[in-house]
């Protein structure tokens, strides 16, 4: 048998975490947990809290969570199976025998990490060799640091076709093959596969290596530039990612994580001080590398050389990630500047420069519309009804319908603002008004009912006044253009908040029937009072300027909509806590700070709204 889930869950009821804990780390008491400085990360004041009746350890401040077996491999460095061989003696408990076809499979992957382990230890060796004079002399005439060399293991591959075989005669010929690091050919002979190159070992997320990169010293026609190992039993370089056993902890402190082109884009990086960077081995991002990097960060930075290669990586990255955006995970793109990848960057214009970029990505939204905007001339109306359809079929590859329906709308609107500019200075009201003199019209008669009229006339009056949600309300009655502006956040709202539901329906009834350019107030000639002025928010006081107006409004329409979209969130953690109960508190912990957040702006908005009125 193997072990099964509720094993693991009596070995969790058996064993008090803070004990297992307080080995390594001093905890004090606090409430019913404990705390300490968080010994995954560097910090002053505790924010890393144990609690023993949930069986979970939280970081608030670099986000590390897990249970007493994650301690036992992320703190201790053990083996998922030593670690609950460990544990399971000191609870009194039997470790279930493994299942035979896994345990071959695991005992397979142990001998051929002997295999590469000592191949490295050969290919480090080589480097600091006669043999590798003139690869050492390469790597240091690029800048690379000795502490830079020796972190990452870079080493060399003699030209020899057995050079490899022979250093490694201990092992079968065919586990060399096995590795990927001997090539068998039709005949049944057998060579090196990498030969006078610089070699780089990539290693496993906990840091065994499982596979090589090479690199040549000079341009040589018919060769590759890199070389990778094939994928084998130890490598799938579509669920690998270089460098992830570093960076892992460098992200828990930086708060990002750095996606780069290539390793030596990595190893730049590192040496320049960003030392949470990781790299796809040869291909384009795969769906599970980027899930990897989400569990890392919310939204990963992607960084790419500023060529059209470059343009072509984020082009492809954004439209694999399309698919799989869920609120609270995205990407960010970073464009270096023309013909530079990180190297250039840094030894031209230092590490600041990097890290400006860095500081300042674009969000995946913008990247996508500047890089299909500026995929092609666009001088007619052929090729601009050309850009819209290809923006148009990456929306519909959206997956989450929220998130489809917010990009497909910011994109339209992007679109349109490009293909009909305004063809004077006038500005937005006197375009208007050139146009058949709109102002001048009267407006169609709205068709809402009186029992509409009557829920806008009661969400506007009353005691309800005081308050954000008629605040609101009476601002979108002011500024109906911006009804279905926010239609997505206001349904959303009609759908989590009971008492504003016949308020907002009667709004969005009332806003199919407008003139698309009307931005007058609705007024008492529909039947529906006039907002009230006078009042304390941007929105509603007369002389703010409409753009101030509009933009508090936008804020407090999402923070509305936001607060019983995040309860409603905290309460399916809940509802899911019984069948994945670590997944489901660490949910809880990201829900209820954001859900903080979102009541500290609240609460912003009311005091903003008390300063004014003292």
């Amino acid at each position: 048998m193997s072990i099964t889930p509720q094993w693991k869950d009596e070995l969790r009821a058996r064993i008090t975490l803070s004990t297992v804990i307080n080995r390594s780390t001093k905890l004090t008491r606090a409430g019913r947990e404990w705390k300490a400085c968080c010994p995954f990360h560097n910090e002053a004041t505790p924010s890393f809290y144990v609690n023993d009746q949930k069986g979970f350890y939280h970081c608030f401040g670099c986000g590390a969570h897990g249970d007493v077996i994650s301690w036992m491999t992320e703190q201790r460095g053990l083996s998922f199976i030593d670690a609950c061989k460990e544990l399971a003696a000191e609870a009194g408990m039997e470790v279930p025998a493994p299942d035979p076809i896994a345990a071959k499979k695991a005992e397979k992957r142990a001998e051929l990490i002997d295999v590469t382990t000592d191949a490295q230890a050969w290919f480090f060796d080589n480097l600091r060799s006669s043999d590798g004079r003139e690869a050492m002399q390469y790597l240091t005439g690029r800048g690379l640091k000795p502490e830079t060399l020796q972190e990452f293991g870079f080493g060399y591959a003699p030209e020899s076709k057995q050079a490899l075989n022979r250093a490694l005669a201990r092992y079968d010929d065919e586990m060399l093959v096995e590795t990927g690091m001997r090539i068998k050919t039709d005949d049944g002979t057998t060579y090196d596969r990498f030969r006078g190159r610089v070699m780089l070992p990539i290693q496993d997320a906990r840091g065994r290596v499982i596979a090589f990169g090479g690199r040549i010293m000079d341009k040589r026609d018919g060769v590759a530039k890199y070389l990778n190992s094939p994928d084998t039993p130890l490598f799938d370089k579509g669920r690998t990612l270089y460098n992830l056993h570093r960076a892992s902890p460098a992200s828990r402190q930086s708060g990002r994580v750095i996606v780069v082109e290539g390793y030596m884009d990595v190893v730049a990086l590192a040496q320049a001080g960003f030392g949470d960077a990781v790299a796809p081995l040869g291909t384009a991002l795969t769906e599970t590398q980027l899930e990897m990097l989400w569990r890392m960060v919310e939204v990963p930075i992607l960084c790419f050389d500023g060529d059209k290669a470059g343009e072509r990586a984020a082009m492809r990255a954004i439209s694999r990630a399309l698919p799989l955006l869920a609120p609270m995970r995205s990407l960010s793109i970073v464009r270096l500047p023309s013909g530079m990848d990180p190297d250039d960057l840094i030894n031209r214009d230092g590490p600041k420069a990097m890290g400006d970029l860095l500081d300042n990505p674009k969000s995946l939204l913008d990247a996508l519309w500047e890089g299909e905007r500026d995929a092609q001339p666009l001088s007619s109306p052929e090729s601009k009804a050309g850009l819209k359809a290809r923006l148009m079929e990456h929306v519909d590859t959206i997956e989450n319908k929220d998130i489809q329906a917010l990009y497909r709308r910011e994109l339209l609107d992007r679109f349109s603002a490009f293909a009909f500019p305004r063809r004077d200075n006038l500005g937005p009201q006197r375009q208007f008004q050139n146009r058949g003199n709109w102002q001048n019209r009267k407006a169609p008669q709205p068709g809402l009912s009186q029992e509409g009229r009557e829920r806008l006339g009661r969400a506007m009056s009353g005691g309800q006044r005081a308050s954000l949600m008629s605040a609101v309300i009476a601002g979108l009655v002011r500024f109906p253009e911006q009804i279905s502006a926010h239609s997505e956040a206001l349904s959303r709202l009609a759908q989590l908040d009971p008492n504003a539901a016949p308020a907002i329906e009667s709004l969005m009834e009332l806003s199919e029937t407008l003139d698309s350019h009307t931005t007058n107030a609705i007024s008492s000639d529909e039947g529906i009072p006039a907002p009230p002025v006078n009042q304390q928010f941007a929105f509603l006081r007369e002389g703010t300027d409409p753009g101030e107006a509009r933009e508090e409004l936008a804020e407090a329409v999402s923070l509305l909509a936001q607060k019983p979209a995040l309860e409603a969130a905290m309460a399916a953690t809940i509802a899911r806590f019984d069948e994945d109960p670590e997944g489901a508190l660490a949910e809880q912990v990201r829900l209820r700070e954001q859900l903080f957040t979102v009541e500290e702006r609240l609460k912003e908005f009311g005091r903003k709204k008390s300063r004014t009125a003292g």
